[in-house]
Formats: structure tokens, C-alpha cells, sequence
């Protein structure tokens, strides 16, 4: 059990983080696994097509990317687009081994595949190592476990009808990051539009069980220039999910990146290096002299801890074609 950092209790479990132990070899067959079943992913579309998460060669980058351009050309016509991001509840520890062998089934997935899967998931004990926890093991339903090469891969197939479909905007997601964009001729119509959606889930993800967790969302409308609300006038309408009311934000973080309303990279451009500043100061002290590093281990390292984290995404905010 691994504490999360940042957190200003740990009475909950949810301020930990569990992570399988696994030996080398199961490891190994598991990748093996995975990269045959990420090709018939993307091959039998068995994941979303706006899922950016676990599947090679996309990564984070790719999310904000969409996400950045689908908002500008979102925008060109005069449209208001707004975004809620939610994360799924419990995501990981609601893979039900049935339901999703069924699915697999159903979209024609070889037998062998399904019956490695199924019994992947199935039968499976654990014993979670923490001090003065038990040493006996307790039988786990459901649930993918953490820290597995495959479990992303069966998540991001398992949790694929989540995604809304919109009139108009796009749902877009990394793994169980969700970026819900709306667009209309007006923020209370994003709004109302959104509100809708999230009452009603599709009928797969109501069998799965599956849904956002609340407290965790957040809203942020974009703006261009000639969108800005003129001095005086009334602030963008909240979104109000299961009784909790959320304003919008002025500045928020999805996947390390950092987002305003007129998607300026000032935010991201001035918090990133206070982010890499830490792991910099790592490397200042393992560069004195009693350490005897030599110059190019240490160069190499301070590119890759401290300059690489500074300037990360900043092509996402790189100026659009005139």
C-alpha cells in the first residue's frame, strides 16, 4: 500500500494506492498478452476511438492536443464550448471478469484470449502489506489489479461506453480522465446539455455499473477574445451534478497540463518549472564533488529531471494557423 502524496489526511482508503507484486515471469506473459490484445483493440475498435490511454504509441500529450484543437475549431464558427472533467468512480476495482469476457466474446475476440483473460481475473487472493495489517489472504471478486502490464488495457476496453455522445463537441479521455466537451451558441446551453448527459448513462454502463466520481469534477469554459464577458455582466452559469453545484474555474490541471479559459500557456509556462524545480534540486545535491559523477551522467540527468518537465506541452498552446 503506497500513500498518495499530497493529502491532508490518510484515514481513508482512498489515500492509498495499492500495487501488485507480481514475479518476473507473470510480468513477462502479461506483455506479451497486451500487445497482442492492444492490436485487436484498435483493430475491432474494442476501444473508444477518443480514448488516448494505453495504447501505444499515444500518450497524455496526444489528450491535450485533441482537446486543444477541438476547442479552437469548436470556436471558429462562434460557438461557446465548455468542458467538465471527471474521473471515473472506482474504476479499476469494478472490472466484472464475466461482463467483459462477454464483451470480448461478442466482438469476436479469439477463445484462446478470452480464456486467458477470464481466468486472469478470476479465482485471484491477495493480503495487502501495511503495518499491522493481516498476513492472510482474502478472496478479490472483481477488479483489475494495479500495477499489472495489462490491467490499463482491460480498463480502457472494459469502460469504453462511458463515453457521451454529444450533439455537439467531443468526449475525449485518458484512461479514467474524462473531458466532456459541449458546444453551443451559449454556456447555459453547454451546461444544460451536460446535466442531461450525465443523468441519463448508456445502458452498457449502467450493466457495468460504471460512473463518474462527482466530488471530483471540475468545469472550465472556454473563451476567445471576443468571448470575454464584458465588464459588470453576470459570471458563466455552474454545473450542478447530483445536488453539488461546481463553478467554473479560472485556471485548472488535466494530465499534468494546465488549462485557462482563453487557453493561454502563461499558466503552464509559470508553474511547470516550480514543478521541476524539486527534482532539480535532487540533482544539485548527488552533483557535488564527493559523488564523482561524471559530467555527461549528470547532464543527462538535469535534461531529463529538470528541462524536459519544464517545457512540457507547450507545443499543445502554439499559436493557430491565421
Amino acid at each position: 500500500m503506497l500513500d498518495k502524496p499530497g493529502n491532508a489526511s490518510y484515514h481513508s482508503p482512498a489515500s492509498f494506492r495499492v500495487i501488485v507484486l507480481l514475479q518476473p515471469i507473470s510480468k513477462i506473459l502479461e506483455r506479451v498478452v497486451a500487445s497482442r490484445l492492444s492490436l485487436i483493440a484498435r483493430a475491432w475498435k474494442l476501444v473508444h476511438h477518443n480514448q488516448c490511454g494505453s495504447l501505444p504509441p499515444l500518450v497524455s500529450f496526444d489528450a491535450a492536443l485533441s482537446l486543444v484543437d477541438t476547442v479552437r475549431t469548436l470556436q471558429r464558427p462562434g460557438l461557446k464550448v465548455s468542458p467538465p472533467f471527471l474521473n471515473i468512480k472506482g474504476g479499476f476495482d469494478k472490472v466484472n471478469a464475466s461482463i467483459l469476457c462477454s464483451s470480448l466474446k461478442k466482438a469476436g475476440v479469439s477463445h484462446y484470449m478470452v480464456a486467458w483473460i477470464g481466468s486472469f481475473l478470476s479465482q485471484r487472493t491477495c493480503r495487502l502489506l501495511v503495518q499491522g495489517s493481516p498476513k492472510t489472504f482474502s478472496p478479490v471478486q472483481v477488479g483489475t489489479p494495479q500495477g499489472c502490464p495489462i490491467y490499463p488495457l482491460l480498463f480502457v476496453i472494459y469502460v469504453a461506453s462511458l463515453h457521451i455522445a454529444l450533439p455537439t463537441g467531443l468526449s475525449l479521455s485518458y484512461v479514467d480522465d474524462f473531458a466532456q466537451s459541449a458546444a453551443s451558441i451559449s454556456y447555459r446551453a453547454n451546461v444544460s446539455t451536460l446535466q442531461r448527459a450525465f443523468r441519463q448513462p448508456t445502458a452498457p454502463a449502467r450493466a457495468r455499473e460504471l460512473g463518474f466520481s462527482v466530488p471530483k469534477t471540475e468545469l472550465l469554459h472556454w473563451k476567445t477574445a471576443l468571448q470575454r464577458d464584458p465588464e459588470g455582466a453576470p459570471s458563466p452559469p455552474p454545473i450542478c451534478l447530483d445536488g453539488q453545484i461546481f463553478p467554473p474555474l479560472p485556471c485548472l490541471r488535466w494530465l499534468g497540463y494546465w488549462f485557462t479559459p482563453n487557453l493561454a500557456s502563461s499558466a503552464h509556462v509559470s508553474k511547470r518549472p516550480s514543478l521541476a524545480q524539486g527534482a532539480f534540486t535532487t540533482v544539485e545535491r548527488v552533483s557535488r564533488p564527493h559523488w564523482a559523477y561524471r559530467i555527461t551522467c549528470l547532464t543527462a540527468l538535469q535534461y531529463r529531471c529538470f528541462s524536459r518537465p519544464s517545457y512540457m506541452g507547450l507545443s499543445s498552446w502554439s499559436p493557430p494557423e491565421a
